[in-house]
């Protein structure tokens, strides 16, 4: 799918208001029509796995999928699988030093561990849930005990969701999102930005407004990233019984006001060249406009998803 700036343009210019609000009413009827099969499916697969590249708008999707399937009345809960990666061994830690660790392995996950756990979870048995020290690179138990009644549902979302040596549940007890952007901008000049270079602008703001990396941090880890989602995501997108497309129309506009000026610092770097250009043709827009439930404050703050 293209979305083209000219149009972008002409809409805001138009009735920023309306066209924001259409934009994501866009991207929530795409979930509200996931929801509905969910819950016609409910009985026989309880759990929804959720899979996406890094800057897809995973967490907020999921969130979002929980609080529609709550308000229908199937009470939802929603699991990290980052709660499932392995302690780091003092090896690990000393490679991860060296910068030499592979952080989008999936053999950072206990797949038995979270398997046994999707099971008793399944079986509505009592299960205490894990949390993953991110600062310690150690995995804990929690005091949060969480037993699924009958008729309730799990969502597990991460990057290893639909790899099936991840999650070895049968497929029958699953539904399996792919989420990711898939539209493409093109400016006036024909010019298209590849939906990933959206993702990175995503990244880029998320990093430096809430993980104290720099622009040029985001940067350096982009090239293993993307090896990474060819080599332990991609191949399993076509696992998903649904794709969901989390492009914003506007998105780019809000982050143009954060990045254009530390980027245009930045011109001769190879992986923004064709981001400025892009960047450039479109006009800002104020983040107060943005609705709270939006998943783009998912990289700008204000999300009431992840207070």
């Amino acid at each position: 799918m293209t979305c083209y700036v000219t149009h972008i343009t002409q809409e805001m210019c138009k009735d920023a208001t309306a066209f924001i609000r259409q934009a994501d009413a866009a991207y929530m009827n795409q979930l509200e029509h996931i929801a509905a099969h969910i819950r016609e499916n409910s009985k026989t697969c309880p759990i929804i796995l959720l899979s996406g590249p890094s800057g897809s708008g995973k967490t907020t999707t999921a969130r979002i999928l929980e609080s529609l399937l709550d308000r229908q009345g199937l009470e939802t809960h929603t699991l990290s699988l980052d709660d499932y990666f392995c302690t780091l061994t003092p090896a690990q830690h000393a490679l991860l030093a060296r910068g030499e660790f592979d952080l989008e392995s999936p053999l950072r996950v206990d797949a038995p561990f979270l398997n046994e756990q999707l099971e008793s979870l399944i079986a509505g048995r009592p299960t205490r849930l894990p949390r993953f020290d991110f600062q310690a690179h150690t995995r804990r138990g929690s005091e949060q005990i969480l037993t699924r009644k009958p008729g309730e549902l799990i969502i597990l979302e991460g990057i290893h969701a639909l790899n099936p040596s991840v999650i070895t549940i049968p497929d029958t007890q699953t539904v399996r999102l792919y989420v990711s952007v898939r539209t493409r901008l093109e400016t006036p000049d024909g010019a298209r930005l590849h939906p990933q270079k959206i993702r990175l602008l995503r990244r880029m703001l998320r990093d430096t407004l809430f993980r104290g990396r720099k622009i040029t941090d985001t940067l350096g880890m982009y090239p293993s990233v993307q090896q990474g989602e060819a080599r332990y995501i991609m191949p399993y997108k076509t696992r998903s019984s649904f794709d969901v497309d989390t492009f914003i129309p506007y998105e780019c506009g809000v982050y143009r006001r954060h990045l254009i000026g530390a980027l245009q610092s930045l011109a001769d770097h190879p992986d923004i060249q064709d981001l400025l250009p892009a960047l450039e043709q479109l006009t800002d827009v104020d983040e107060t406009l943005v609705p709270p439930e939006s998943v783009i404050r998912e990289f700008i703050g204000g999300s009431p998803y992840h207070a």
